[in-house]
């Protein structure tokens, strides 16, 4: 069985799972952050309940 490592992320951005029916706000920052150029996408946090916007690169 192949194994793989981990890839670092950097999470750019946070929001609760339980936002208004048919509101999508981190699909829609994500949008808003690869139409400048990041590769961005997002990601659920089972943990903490959050999805995520999330990119491979890192920022500072």
């Amino acid at each position: 069985m192949a194994t793989t490592s981990p890839q670092a992320r950097t999470v750019l951005e946070r929001f609760p799972a339980g936002g208004p029916r048919g509101s999508w706000p981190a699909e829609e920052y994500a949008a808003s952050q690869r139409a400048q150029g990041t590769n961005a996408q997002v990601v659920m946090d089972l943990r903490t309940d959050q999805f995520l916007v999330v990119t491979d690169t890192t920022t500072e």
